[in-house]
C-alpha cells in the first residue's frame, strides 16, 4: 500500500468512514445488505442497461442477468451490422412482457394437449393477446430489424451537421416530442399541474355526459398511441443506426451505451425521445469537436449520462417540493406552531445544508427522510422503488369491506388501461403513485414496472370505516378533486389550480362499474302500525310464492332422474314417524339461532319493545341445535318405515306419497307401537310435480289452532301463482295441467300446513302486530320461541326459504311505503320476480352477501339499527357505472414518509398508536400514506397481486 498512493488514500478514507458507520446505521442511512443489493441491481438495470424496475425481486434478478449478458455478448460480435441487429432485436424483446407471454403460451399448449377447455386465464382478452398481439410484435420486430440493417448498411456516416441524415432525423424527433407532450397534457385536467385544461370537460358529475364530452379526447389519445408506439421508436432507431460511433468494434462504451439506447427506445419511449432530442440539439448547437462532450464520448454514453441527469433532476425537484411542503405543514399546524417555529427558522437559516442533504439523497436515489415528519431532514438508506421487502400483494388487513375492492379492481383495471394508453395519468414511471376516490373508498395505485405497450401496477384499498384522522384527510382529497372536476360554467378558461403545491395533483376521472352505497333512515316506515299490519298479510303471500317456486324448480331438477312408472296411477305420500331424531341445520346457518341468542329476546335487549317468556334450561333445550346434519339431496326424500322404526330411503315408486293433514304428533323419545297411517290420494296425477318434501309435511301445531288460522291462507293468490308457472316443459298441455293442479285440494292442504307453520315460527302463535324490534331480530335470523321453532330449525332448507320470504316481505313493505301500493297480483308477482332476479336481501355480515357482491348482483339491501341515533336504517348497494376521481401523488413525499415510518418503528421503536407522525395532515396526507404502506407497518384492507395492463 505504501507503493500505491491510490490505495493509501483509500485506506485513509475508509478509516474515517468506518468510525461513522454505527452513527449512520442509527440514523437509518446505512442500508441493509438485501436492500443495497436490490437497489444496485435496479439502478444498473435502469440507467446502465436501459431496463425498468420490476414487479418482483425474482424478475429483477433474471432481467438483470439477461440484460447484462446482452451487453457483454454485443462486445464480442465481430461485425458492425451484426452488432446493430443484435442490439435492436434484443432491445425490443427484453422490453416486452415476456413472462406474461410465456404464461399464455404455456397455458395454450396445456389446453391443446388436454383437448378440453381448461380454466380461464386471470385477465380478460388473453386469446386476443396470444394471436393478434404476438403477430403485431413479430411484424414490428421484423420492420425494426429491416430498417436498422438498411440504414446502417447503405447510409453514409458522418459527423452531425445541419444537413446530415442524422440531423434531419433529429429535427423529426423534436417535432414528435413536442406533439407527444401536447397530446399528453391535453388528456389531463391540468397542464403542468397548474393551469386548467380548456379542452377537458368542465363538469364531470354525470357519467353519460362526461363520456360524450370525452369522445374528442379519446380520438386524440388514439393519435398519441400511434405516434408513441410506432412512429417514435422507428424514428429513434433511424437516428441511432445512422450514428458513426457504431463503426467502432469491441468498444466497451459502444456496447454499454448503444445496448441501453436500443433498449430504451422500446422500454421507455417518452424518456428515450427526450434524451435523444437533448443529445441531438446539443450536437447542433455546439458542433465543435474540441469540447470534451463531443470529443471523448460517443452517442450511446451521452444518452446514458443525459438519462441519469434527467432522472436526478426530476427527483431533486420532487424532493425540494416535498421539503417545502413539510415546512409549510409544520408552520400551518396551529396546535404545534410554537414547537415547530424554531425548526422552521433553523431550516431557513441553514438552508444550504438542507440543500446538501437533498442533493445527496438525490444522487443516491434514496428517500429524503423527515424525522417524525418534522422539518428535520435526513438521508434515508438506498432502497428499491417498491420501498418494502415483501412480495407485492401478499399481505393485507382483510375485513368485511375487502370484498368491495375485489369486485371493483377488474373493472378499475380496464378503465386504467384506457386512461394510461391515452396519457391521462401523465408520464408512467415505475415508483409513481396515484390516489383514487369514490364515496367512502380510497384506492392507492402504484406503478411497479413499465415496458413496451404494457404496465404493471399494484392496487391497494384503504379502510372504509373512517377514523377522525382518515376523515380529515379524505375531506381534503374531496376538496382537491371538487376544485378540479366540478367547475362552474362561468369559470375562466385557463384558471390556476387552487391546490397547487399539494402532494396530490388531479389527473382525470375513470368510468368504473362498481357499487354505490346509499343509507336511509326507515323511521315512519318500519314503525308504522298500518305497514306492520299489512306486513303480516304480505308475508303469507310471499311464503306461498317462494314455496311454490321452490317445489316447481325442484321437480324440474328431478325430472331427468326420477321416472314415474304409471302416470295414470295416483301418487301417494306417507306420513313420516315423528319419533326420529330431528334433522338440524348446519352451524353456519344456525349461528344466530343457538340457545345463546335467547338473551336477545329478553327484556334487557336494546330494542326494549316487547316481552318474551324465558324458562331457563327447558327453553334452551327446545332451541337446542344438534351438530350432525343430513340435508336431503334435492329430489330425494328420506323417510322412516312404520314397521321397525328404522331409517331408510323411500323407494322410487313411493316417492310422492301424501300424508293426511293434521295427524297428531307423537312425543319424542317414546317408543310406543305405531298407529296405522292412512293414505290419501292427490286428485290430480300431476300434483307430484309441485309436492312439498315429505319432511316438511309433518305436524307440530294443534289441529284446532291450524283450523283457526287457516283463513289466513290466500287461496286466490295461491291459484294465481300456480297458473303463472312456466316450468313444465315436458308436459304437453301446460295450461290444462296447471289448472288441474290448482284444483287439487290435497296439495293445497299441504301448502296451507307448511305456510302457516312457517308463519307461526316467524311470528309466534299469537296473531299480534309485530314490533320493529321483532322485525329486525327475525330479519337477522334470530327467531322467537314458539311450539314450531324446533320444527323449522330442524329443516335447514325450509328455514332459509322462510327467512328469505320474511326479508322479501320487509323490502316489499318499504317499497310500498316509498313508491305506492301494489295494484294487483300481477304487479306483486313482478316485484317478487325482480327481487329474485336482481336483488340480494340479507345481512352485510353473511357470506352470501359477499358472494352476491362478487357475482355483481345489481342491487343489495340490508336492514340495520343505529344505537347512537336510535333509528332503523336501510342500506342499498347499487351496481352502476360511476366516476372515480384519480390524482397523482408526489412520489418523493410517499417515499419520504414511508422511510420515516420504517425508521420510526424499526430503528427508534416508537410504536405509539397516537404518535405525531401518523396524525392527519391535509397537506401531506400523512395518515393515508401510512395506511397504504405494506403490512405490518401499514394496514390496507386490500392489496392486489401485480396486475399487467396492456397499453395498446
Amino acid at each position: 500500500m505504501v507503493n500505491i498512493p491510490a490505495l493509501e488514500q483509500m485506506s485513509q478514507i475508509l478509516h474515517i468512514l468506518f468510525i461513522f458507520l454505527p452513527f449512520l446505521w442509527a440514523l437509518g442511512t446505512l442500508p441493509p445488505p438485501d436492500a443495497l443489493f436490490l437497489w444496485a441491481m435496479e439502478q444498473v438495470l435502469e440507467f446502465g442497461l436501459g431496463g425498468s424496475s420490476m414487479s418482483t425481486h425474482l424478475r429483477l434478478l433474471m432481467m438483470f442477468i439477461v440484460s447484462a449478458g446482452t451487453a457483454v455478448t454485443s462486445y464480442f460480435i465481430p461485425n458492425t451490422l451484426g452488432v446493430v441487429l443484435f442490439m435492436t432485436g434484443l432491445g425490443f424483446l427484453l422490453s416486452l412482457n415476456l413472462s406474461e407471454m410465456g404464461f399464455v403460451f404455456k397455458h395454450s399448449v396445456t389446453r391443446h394437449r388436454v383437448g378440453t377447455k381448461s380454466k380461464a386465464l386471470p385477465s380478460g382478452s388473453k386469446k386476443q393477446f396470444t394471436w393478434k398481439e404476438c403477430l403485431f410484435y413479430i411484424v414490428v420486430l421484423v420492420l425494426a430489424l429491416l430498417e436498422t440493417s438498411l440504414l446502417h448498411h447503405f447510409a453514409g456516416f458522418s459527423q452531425i451537421s445541419k444537413n446530415s441524415p442524422q440531423a434531419i432525423v433529429g429535427y423529426v424527433l423534436m417535432i414528435l416530442l413536442t406533439l407527444l407532450w401536447l397530446l399528453r397534457e391535453i388528456q389531463s385536467v391540468y397542464i403542468f399541474g397548474i393551469f386548467r385544461n380548456p379542452f377537458y370537460p368542465k363538469d364531470v358529475q354525470a357519467v353519460t355526459l362526461f363520456l360524450e364530452k370525452q369522445t374528442r379526447l379519446l380520438k386524440i389519445g388514439v393519435v398519441r398511441r400511434i405516434l408513441l408506439n410506432l412512429v417514435s421508436p422507428f424514428a429513434m432507431i433511424a437516428f441511432l443506426s445512422l450514428d458513426n460511433s457504431l463503426q467502432g468494434l469491441h468498444s466497451v462504451s459502444v456496447s454499454i451505451g448503444f445496448t441501453r439506447a436500443f433498449r430504451m427506445v422500446w422500454q421507455n419511449t417518452e424518456n428515450a425521445l427526450l434524451e435523444t432530442v437533448i443529445v441531438s440539439a446539443g450536437h447542433l448547437l455546439i458542433p465543435s469537436t474540441d469540447i470534451w462532450w463531443n470529443r471523448s464520448l460517443d452517442t450511446g454514453i451521452r444518452l446514458l449520462l443525459v438519462g441519469i441527469m434527467r432522472d436526478r433532476l426530476i427527483q431533486f425537484i420532487s424532493k425540494l417540493q416535498f421539503a417545502v411542503t413539510v415546512l409549510l405543514a409544520s408552520w400551518t399546524e396551529k396546535k404545534r406552531r410554537k414547537s415547530t417555529t424554531t425548526l422552521c427558522i433553523l431550516n431557513i437559516v441553514f438552508s444550504p445544508f438542507v440543500l446538501v442533504f437533498i442533493v445527496f439523497s438525490t444522487l443516491l436515489s434514496s428517500p429524503l427522510l423527515p424525522l417524525f415528519t418534522l422539518p428535520l431532514f435526513l438521508v434515508g438508506f438506498p432502497r428499491p422503488s417498491q420501498s418494502w421487502p415483501g412480495v407485492v400483494g401478499t399481505a393485507a388487513c382483510v375485513c368485511a369491506d375487502t370484498v368491495y375492492y375485489y369486485q371493483m379492481v377488474p373493472n378499475l383495471t380496464a378503465a386504467l388501461q384506457s386512461a394510461m394508453a391515452a396519457g391521462s395519468l401523465g408520464l408512467l414511471l415505475p415508483g409513481s403513485h396515484y390516489l383514487g376516490r369514490f364515496q367512502d373508498r380510497l384506492i392507492w395505485i402504484m406503478i411497479l414496472e413499465h415496458g413496451y405497450t404494457y404496465c404493471c401496477i399494484n392496487i391497494k384499498g384503504l379502510e372504509l370505516q373512517e377514523t377522525s384522522c382518515h376523515t380529515a384527510e379524505a375531506r381534503k382529497v374531496d376538496e382537491v378533486f371538487e376544485g378540479a372536476f366540478e367547475q362552474e360554467e362561468y369559470t375562466r378558461v385557463c384558471s390556476i389550480s387552487e391546490h397547487f403545491g399539494s402532494v396530490l395533483t388531479p389527473c382525470t376521472v375513470l368510468p368504473v362499474k362498481l357499487y354505490s352505497d346509499a343509507r336511509s333512515v326507515l323511521s315512519g316506515i318500519i314503525d308504522s302500525h298500518d305497514n306492520l299490519k299489512e306486513f303480516k298479510g304480505d308475508l303469507v303471500k310471499v311464503l306461498v310464492w317462494i314455496l311454490v317456486r321452490y317445489c316447481s324448480r325442484r321437480s324440474s331438477m328431478q325430472e331427468n332422474v326420477h321416472k314415474i312408472e304409471n302416470k295414470g296411477k295416483a301418487s301417494l305420500i306417507i306420513l313420516p314417524d315423528l319419533n326420529t331424531s330431528p334433522q338440524t341445520q348446519s352451524p353456519e346457518d344456525t349461528g344466530s339461532l343457538n340457545s345463546e341468542t335467547l338473551d336477545d329476546w329478553s327484556d334487557d335487549n336494546v330494542f326494549d319493545d316487547e316481552t318474551t317468556i324465558k324458562t331457563g334450561k327447558e327453553e334452551k333445550d327446545q332451541l337446542k341445535v344438534l351438530q350432525d346434519i343430513n340435508v336431503p339431496i334435492p329430489g330425494s326424500v328420506v323417510s322412516q318405515r312404520v314397521d321397525d322404526h328404522s331409517t331408510g330411503t323411500v323407494p322410487e315408486n313411493s316417492l310422492y306419497k301424501a300424508v293426511i293433514l293434521g295427524y297428531p304428533a307423537i312425543d319424542k323419545g317414546k317408543h310406543e307401537d305405531m298407529v296405522f297411517i292412512p293414505l290419501k290420494e292427490f286428485s290430480c296425477p300431476h300434483s307430484h310435480l309441485l309436492s312439498l318434501p315429505e319432511e316438511w309435511t309433518s305436524n307440530c301445531l294443534p289441529n284446532s289452532k291450524m283450523r283457526e288460522m287457516s283463513s289466513l291462507f290466500p287461496e286466490d293468490w295461491y291459484q294465481f301463482v300456480l297458473r303463472q308457472l312456466e316450468c313444465f316443459h315436458s308436459e304437453e298441455n301446460v295450461p290444462n295441467v296447471l289448472e288441474e293442479i290448482a284444483k287439487d285440494r290435497v296439495l293445497k292442504d299441504f301448502y296451507v300446513h307448511a305456510v302457516l307453520t312457517c308463519y307461526f315460527s316467524l311470528f309466534g302463535v299469537d296473531n299480534m302486530v309485530p314490533s320493529p324490534g321483532h322485525i329486525l331480530r327475525v330479519y337477522s335470523g334470530v327467531l322467537p320461541w314458539s311450539l314450531s321453532l324446533d320444527w323449522l330449525t330442524e329443516k335447514p332448507e325450509l328455514f332459509q326459504l322462510a327467512l328469505k320470504a320474511f326479508r322479501y316481505t320487509l323490502k316489499l313493505m318499504i317499497d310500498k311505503a316509498s313508491l305506492g301500493p301494489i295494484e294487483d297480483f300481477k304487479e306483486l308477482a313482478g316485484c317478487l320476480e325482480e327481487y329474485e332476479r336482481d336483488w340480494h336481501i340479507g345481512l352485510v355480515s353473511d357470506e352470501k352477501w359477499k358472494e352476491a357482491v362478487l357475482q355483481e348482483k345489481p342491487y343489495l339491501f340490508s336492514l340495520g339499527y343505529d344505537p347512537n341515533m336510535g333509528v332503523y336504517t336501510g342500506r342499498v348497494l347499487t351496481l352502476q357505472e360511476l366516476l372515480i376521481q384519480v390524482g397523482k401523488l408526489n412520489a418523493e413525499a410517499v417515499r419520504g414518509q414511508w422511510a420515516n415510518l420504517s425508521w420510526e418503528l424499526l430503528y427508534a421503536t416508537n410504536d405509539d398508536e397516537e404518535r405525531y407522525s401518523i396524525q392527519a395532515h391535509p397537506l401531506l396526507l400523512r395518515n393515508l400514506t401510512v395506511q397504504a404502506a405494506d403490512p405490518p407497518l401499514g394496514y390496507p384492507i386490500y392489496s392486489s397481486k401485480p396486475l399487467h395492463i396492456h397499453l395498446y
